[in-house]
C-alpha cells in the first residue's frame, strides 16, 4: 500500500447523477472510477485494494445490496457506502448491520459524501497496514527477513546458519560494530532444537569486572560481602538454551579460564559452593577483533579462542555488499513505519545512489538510524547535510551548525519526533529549540 492512491468506485445507473458525483468528488481531490453496473466493479476488487465503493441501492440487475454482499465475500472489511432514497433508509440500516460502512440519503451535498469517504479510507488504510504488519510478524521465521540481502556474502551466511543451527556446535560470530552479530546468534537459537529454551545475551564489555563472575556463574548466600541470598547466574539460566557472549574480547583473562573450563566440562560451580551443576547450553560468542591475533599479543586466551572456534561465521560489512543497501534500507524503513505509525516517504533514485555511495562504518545499526530518521521526516539524503564530516573545507560556524544539527536530529530520533523531551534533554527553551530547527533547516512536525 506504500504510496498507493485510493480509488473511489462510484456505481450508479443514472448517468447524470453519476457524472455530477464523480466531478464533485474529483474536485475534492479524490480519484474516481465510474461504473454503471455492479458487476464491472467486482472484477477489479482484491483483499489488498486501497479503496471504497459508493453505490446506489436501486439499480437494475445486481443492485447495491447484492454488490455489498458480493464485495464482503471478497473482503469482509472492504468499505461500502450506500446511496439511498427516502424510502430505502430502513433497508440501508439493515445493510449496515450486514457489514456496510455507512449510508447517505438523497439529496446530499458532495462535501458530505466526501467526508464519509475520507473516514472510510482511513479505516481501510489501517486495516491494510495491520495486515501488512501481521504478515511481517508471520515472516519472522524466514531467515531472509532477518538477514536481508541478495549478495553472495549474505546468501552464504544464511546457508551457513541453516546448516549449523540444527547442531549443538559452539559458534564464533565475527563482524564489525553494528553488523548484526546478535541477529545471527538469535537465528542460530531460533532455528535450532533449543528454540524453546532461553536465549541469554551478555555484553561482556558492559559488565563491571567486580560483578562479572557472579553474573556469569551465580553465587550462594554469604559467598561475599553483600551476597545476602542465592543468585542463579546467566550460564545456569541459559540451561537448555543458548548463551550469547557479545564482545567476548572484553572478558577479563582470569574469567576466560573459568569460562573455558565451563565450556569443556559443561558444568559450573556457583561462587561459594562446591556443588557441580550440569550445564546444557550452546555457546555463541561474538567479536569484532581477530582473536587469534589478540591471543598472540596476550590480550585473549588462545586456548579459549581455539575452543570457541569450532565454527566461525563471518558477517560481511555493508560496504562489501553495496547492492543490498537499498533493499535493506527499505526493510528497515518498514520496521520504523510500524514503530512510529508513519508512512514511508518516497525513496527516489538520488537517495538510493547516496545510500550506495556511503561507506557505512556503523553498518546495519547506522543504516537503521538513518531509516528511522527518514521515516520521521528528518533526513532526505547526505547531500542535505554539511559536507565533510571532519570539518575540512568548512568554517567554524559551519562546523558548529553541523554539530548542533546532528545533536538535535539525534535527540529527535531518540524521542520519536516529540519536541518537549528534546528541549528538556538539551537544556534549552522551547522557543530556543524552534529557532534552531528553523535556522538549521531541520525538517520536523512542530505540532507535537
Amino acid at each position: 500500500m506504500d504510496g498507493a492512491t485510493p480509488i473511489i468506485h462510484l456505481v450508479d445507473d443514472d448517468d447524470d447523477l453519476r457524472h455530477a458525483l464523480a466531478q464533485g468528488l474529483e474536485l475534492e481531490g479524490l480519484d474516481v472510477a465510474v461504473h454503471d453496473r455492479a458487476d464491472s466493479v467486482l472484477d477489479l476488487l482484491g483483499r489488498e485494494d486501497y479503496g471504497v465503493i459508493v453505490t446506489d441501492i436501486r439499480m437494475p440487475g445486481d443492485d447495491g445490496m447484492a454488490l455489498l454482499k458480493k464485495t464482503l465475500a471478497i473482503d469482509a472489511t472492504y468499505p461500502v457506502i450506500l446511496i439511498t432514497g427516502h424510502g430505502d433508509v430502513q433497508l440501508a440500516v439493515e445493510a449496515m448491520r450486514g457489514g456496510a460502512y455507512d449510508f447517505i440519503e438523497k439529496p446530499f451535498p458532495v462535501s458530505r459524501l466526501s467526508t464519509v469517504i475520507e473516514r472510510a479510507l482511513e479505516k481501510r488504510r489501517l486495516v491494510l497496514e495491520n495486515r501488512t504488519l501481521r504478515s511481517e510478524l508471520d515472516q519472522r521465521h524466514d531467515l531472509t527477513q532477518r538477514l536481508v540481502g541478495r549478495s553472495a556474502g549474505i546468501i552464504r551466511l544464511r546457508g551457513q546458519i541453516n546448516a549449523v543451527a540444527e547442531t549443538d556446535a559452539d559458534v564464533l560470530v565475527v563482524g564489525e560494530t553494528g553488523a548484526g552479530k546478535e541477529v545471527v546468534a538469535r537465528a542460530l537459537h531460533d532455528y535450532g532444537p533449543r528454540a524453546k529454551g532461553n536465549f541469554v545475551a551478555i555484553n561482556c564489555a558492559a559488565l563491571p569486572a567486580d560483578i562479572f563472575e557472579s553474573e556469569l556463574f551465580g553465587h550462594e548466600s554469604g559467598a561475599f560481602t553483600g551476597a545476602q541470598k542465592q543468585r542463579i547466574g546467566k550460564l545456569e539460566h541459559a540451561h537448555g538454551g543458548t548463551i550469547f557472549l557479545d564482545e567476548i574480547e572484553s572478558m577479563p583473562l582470569d574469567l576466560q579460564a573459568k569460562l573455558l573450563r565451563a565450556i569443556e566440562e559443561r558444568s559450573i560451580e556457583r561462587l561459594g559452593s562446591n556443588k557441580t551443576i550440569p550445564l546444557d547450553v550452546r555457546f555463541v560468542a561474538a567479536t569484532k577483533f581477530d582473536l587469534e591475533k589478540e591471543g598472540a599479543k596476550g590480550a585473549f586466551r588462545s586456548d579459549l579462542y581455539y575452543r570457541l572456534n569450532v565454527i566461525t561465521l563471518t558477517i560481511p560489512p555493508l560496504r562489501e555488499r553495496k547492492d543490498d543497501i537499498p533493499l535493506l534500507f527499505f526493510h528497515l524503513a518498514r520496521d520504523a513505519r510500524a514503530r512510529y505509525r508513519r508512512e514511508i516517504p518516497e525513496i527516489d533514485h538520488n537517495l538510493e545512489a547516496q545510500l550506495v555511495a556511503h561507506d557505512w562504518p556503523g553498518n546495519v545499526r547506522e543504516l537503521r538510524n538513518y531509516a528511522e530518521r527518514f521515516v520521521l521526516g528528518m533526513w532526505n539524503g547526505f547531500e542535505t547535510e554539511t559536507a565533510g564530516g571532519n570539518g575540512k573545507g568548512t568554517t567554524l560556524a559551519d562546523r558548529v551548525a553541523a554539530f548542533e544539527r546532528a545533536t538535535i536530529e539525534a535527540e529527535l530520533s531518540r524521542h520519536g519526533g516529540s519536541l518537549k523531551p528534546v528541549y528538556e534533554a538539551l537544556g534549552i527553551s522551547r522557543k530556543g529549540l524552534y529557532d534552531k530547527i528553523k535556522r538549521l533547516g531541520i525538517s520536523v512536525d512542530t505540532t507535537q
